[in-house]
């Protein structure tokens, strides 16, 4: 460490000053004296005091430098943090490829599961007969390898029973294996906008999932070691537990914030188009209100049944936020609601999750609230509630659509430093 090389640097000085207060004693002299007089005693008394002096000196410049390193190593900086936590978590969940593609059946068709942006997903079954999710990232990904890092070094620090839990990785050759608990329902979009599944979500199981959303959300930016903006919040990465609870997953685009920071810039856009705010997919700015923006185009897909940009009705122009804003400006925020919930709903429960999901895409960053305001209105019959404005509407047409449906949006070249954002903006 630099550190401990001061340190020697420090004492490689005193010992160099002791010797030369040794060598030249007619530093020492005093004036009216000479050198070759009878003053010998009184300039080696000079010269062993200068020694001590410098020596004791020494002693104090180490004992401080000393302190200073096992302070740093007590108080490591975030970026020192970041990889001895990958380097720790990696060593601690490494699976060898062998149990893996034995546990796959070597990644047969019979047992993927499905595909999401960076490969394919196969359901394993290890020794001791636990079942596991595998996420096989694709070798012909450019970020493959980036975003298996970043999931390694998110997701092992989280605990919550909101998130997907990660039970291992593996890094052999060309292979990127993440390693996950099993969620035996798949994911929520399998169930939403799946017509013989939809009628299994009735509102009690919407709202369960609704709010376990937003709880991890919230503990993703407030309630974690680590201050994290997911950046690709959609159905397909809320996974669903066999009591149908949610669990978000697919961290590989998960970016970590300081303390002190509360937006970045990055110039590399990654996301699904129709999840993304609006000054993420045009600017490259990002904070945990973009997170909120994607909350609300889920919430109100939830509502609704219907897709953000699959919904083929004239009066949308293609969007549900459009379609939702002019029901609720001619007070017909209930022809927004599933039909296959009839009967089951609260119809002031259901106008608040619409005016909630509305606040939360709104255009400005500022006029969203936060998932732990969220929270409180979700849970709040009594709580005020701020008129929405007319959601934002864009068209991400200077962008290549790819990756998850052919959805992901790629802007400009990645920052050199996959561990981070590009720039900060302090509060």
């Amino acid at each position: 460490m630099k550190c401990c090389k001061y340190s020697r640097g420090v004492l490689q000085f005193g010992l160099s000053c002791s010797v030369r207060y040794e060598t030249y004693p007619f530093f020492n002299r005093e004036p009216g004296t000479s050198s070759m007089g009878g003053n010998k005693q009184k300039g080696l008394r000079t010269t062993i005091l200068a020694s001590v002096g410098a020596f004791l000196g020494m002693i104090g410049i180490l004992t401080i430098s000393t302190y200073y390193c096992s302070k740093r190593r007590k108080n490591p900086t975030r970026r020192e943090r970041i990889k001895r936590s990958h380097d720790t978590h990696e060593e601690l969940l490494q699976m060898d490829l062998a149990t893996v593609k034995e546990a796959t059946n070597n990644f047969s068709f019979e047992n993927k599961l499905g595909e999401g942006g960076f490969g394919p997903v196969y359901k394993g079954i290890m020794r001791d007969g636990k079942e596991v999710a595998v996420k096989r990232l694709s070798q012909s990904s450019g970020q493959g390898h980036n975003e298996f890092k970043n999931e390694v070094i998110v997701i092992a620090e989280l605990q919550h029973k909101n998130l997907v839990r990660l039970l291992g990785c593996c890094a052999e050759g060309e292979e990127n294996l993440l390693i996950y608990e099993f969620m035996p329902n798949t994911s929520l979009d399998a169930f939403l906008f799946d017509t013989g599944k939809q009628a299994e979500l009735d509102w009690s199981k919407r709202m369960n999932i609704v709010n376990g959303i937003a709880r991890g959300l919230v503990y993703l930016h407030e309630d974690s070691r680590l201050k994290i903006v997911h950046r690709d919040l959609k159905p397909s990465n809320v996974l669903l537990d066999h009591e149908m609870n949610p669990k978000i997953s697919d961290f590989g685009m998960a970016r970590i914030f300081g303390t002190d920071t509360s937006q970045a810039n990055t110039k590399r856009v990654v996301g699904t188009y129709g999840y993304m705010a609006p000054e993420y997919a045009m600017a490259g700015l990002f904070s945990v209100k973009s997170d909120v923006f994607s909350f609300g185009v889920v919430l109100l897909e939830i509502i609704s049944g219907k897709r953000n940009k699959m919904l083929q009705l004239p009066e949308c122009a293609g969007s549900l936020l459009t379609y939702a804003w002019r029901l609720w400006s001619e007070d017909k925020g209930l022809e927004l609601v599933d039909p296959l919930l009839e009967g089951s709903w609260d119809a002031s429960e259901m106008l608040r999750y619409i005016y909630i999901g509305l606040l939360c895409v709104q255009a400005n960053p500022n006029d969203r609230p936060t998932m732990s305001t969220v929270i409180f209105m979700l849970g709040s019959e009594t709580a005020p509630l701020p008129q929405p404005k007319e959601p934002a509407f864009y068209v991400a047409d200077s962008f290549t659509f790819e990756s998850d449906d052919q959805s992901s949006l790629k802007g400009r070249p990645d920052s050199s430093n996959d561990l981070s954002i590009t720039s900060l903006i302090p509060r």
